[in-house]
């Protein structure tokens, strides 16, 4: 976590919020500190702020970080249906300890559905792997952030978590909305740091070796030998399309 020490960036009167304009305030994002750049989200980027939570290992992180700015802002959360038990039991403990308010939004067909129709798709290699995560996790992000007419996201990415997210900037623009992960530059020991000070749980399946949950057949155990990023969709896909814009198609720039 870094300490900057600066005032907030104030951007121009009526800012639009366009790519060029996005990029002429992200080296002063870059010298925030996580709070400081929720803070200054929520008082100058777009309205109708969401925060998304796949609830996983270390989640509780972003949702107390968040919440503690703006009480009350939706947190929305994709259900595959194909979630771990120990996944639905967290966010229900999580949801009670910090009072949130999470939207669920799920696939148009259930899992039984799919499965009769397509087969088991994570099964099927990259391509499978790829229109199962279109259709259980893009398209229902699509729907929330048209329901919900976001302007401003809140993501918990952090450059650490995979090689693909190395580049990860503070502040991209998603479609129409602006997408703020405040923590980009956390390592695990930032994270842990902020779960201990503020008492938050980490998932129950970390003490089982999982350091990346999604779903319960696409997601391992780090054992030895293994990156973080081998322990989800068998090593053979980095993203699931959530964070992908250009896997969107009915939300436009």
């Amino acid at each position: 976590m870094k300490a900057s020490g600066l005032s907030l960036c104030i951007p121009e009167p009526g800012q639009a919020w366009s790519s060029s304009q996005v990029d002429a305030v992200k080296p002063c994002l870059e010298k925030m500190q996580a709070t400081e750049r929720v803070q200054w989200a929520l008082d100058f980027l777009p309205d109708k702020a969401i925060l998304t939570s796949s609830f996983g290992a270390q989640s509780a992180v972003m949702l107390h970080l968040v919440t503690r700015h703006r009480p009350g802002i939706p947190v929305v959360l994709i259900d595959t249906g194909y979630l771990f038990d120990e996944t639905y039991q967290f966010v229900d403990h999580i949801v009670e300890r910090l009072n949130l308010n999470v939207l669920v939004y799920r696939p148009e067909l259930s899992p039984a559905w799919q499965e009769r129709r397509f087969g088991r798709r994570w099964e099927q290699g990259p391509d499978g792997i790829h229109q199962y995560n279109q259709m259980n996790k893009v398209e229902p992000m699509e729907r929330a952030l048209e329901d919900l007419r976001v302007g401003t996201w809140f993501s918990g990415l952090r450059r650490e978590q995979s090689d693909s997210r190395r580049g990860l900037a503070v502040l991209q623009r998603h479609g129409r909305a602006v997408k703020v992960s405040p923590i980009a530059d956390w390592s695990n020991r930032d994270v842990h740091q902020y779960l201990k000070a503020h008492d938050l749980p980490y998932h129950p399946l970390w003490e089982q070796g999982y350091v990346s949950i999604g779903d319960r057949h696409t997601s391992r155990p780090l054992a030895e030998g293994m990156s973080a990023q081998d322990t989800r969709f068998f090593g053979l896909v980095r993203e699931c399309g959530l964070h992908e814009p250009e896997r969107f198609r009915r939300v436009a720039s």
